[in-house]
């Protein structure tokens, strides 16, 4: 089976008391992995420790733009040490994408960061909202990173929720991107009129068809994101996880 990951940032109210007790507790529901989105003040040793000890593995980390200009080794030897592969830049502030050419200036600077982790065995990928699906010159802002990156430096890592917030279709996406869809981020719409994000499964996307979309184009995770919660947020994560598993 594919394996499964989940976005830590789901769970960030839980993680900010207790960090490694709340990582015992996705890995006792079932996930294969976790997508980091902070580590906490925890040493890389430490968490590679917790990791092994629960079988879990580094499903990627997401790390700010300002922590990808500024602690860029920083941020590659905790990844290398914690044996996460990837360094995931989680979107960009509005100051930075106003026009085609901030977006060409900041996809510069991605194959910068790109080749930097290219170079330490690692990848360098791109999530992300819906502000990306802003057209400049009939040109979505996505479609202008993913033209004035490499490909070989930089992915993407396609949020699925957000392509569908914005009126498109998620496996246009995965099929125009193939191969640079590396990671799915996988997050339910309750409905076109309430476009609140629900449980996996319980929502009107069509996961049967983007699931085998994403393994056609040899999608490597397909990680959970819940951003908003009408039920305990452990029951939910682990409904997401059981319909996931019931349809990969």
């Amino acid at each position: 089976m594919d394996p499964i990951a989940l976005q830590l940032y789901s769970i960030k109210e839980l993680t900010a008391v207790d960090f490694l007790g709340t990582l015992e507790k996705v890995a006792k529901i079932g996930y294969d992995g976790v997508e980091f989105a902070g580590y906490f003040d925890t040493s890389a040793k430490d968490l590679k420790k917790v990791l092994d000890g629960l079988n879990l593995r580094a499903a990627g980390s997401h790390v700010g733009i300002d922590d990808l200009k500024n602690n860029l080794e920083h941020s590659i030897a905790y990844a290398l040490e914690i044996g996460s592969p990837y360094v995931i830049c989680p979107g960009l502030p509005e100051e930075m994408r106003s026009s085609a050419d901030d977006y060409k200036r900041i996809a510069d600077f991605f194959n910068l960061v790109g080749q930097r982790c290219k170079e330490n065995g690692l990848q360098f990928g791109y999530h992300n909202h819906d502000f990306e699906f802003q057209q400049f010159d009939g040109e979505f802002a996505l479609d202008l990173i993913a033209k004035q990156t490499e490909s070989d430096l930089v992915f993407l890592e396609l949020d699925t929720y957000w392509v569908e917030f914005s009126g498109l279709r998620s496996i246009d996406f995965i099929e125009k991107y193939a191969e640079r869809c590396r990671i799915l981020h996988i997050k339910d719409m309750k409905s076109l009129a309430d476009k609140r994000n629900t449980e996996v499964g319980a929502g009107i996307m069509d996961f049967k068809a983007i699931i085998a979309a994403g393994q056609k184009q040899g999608v490597q995770w397909y990680t959970v994101e819940q951003e908003a919660f009408e039920i305990p947020q452990l029951t939910s994560i682990e409904a997401s996880l059981k319909y996931l598993k019931s349809i990969i």
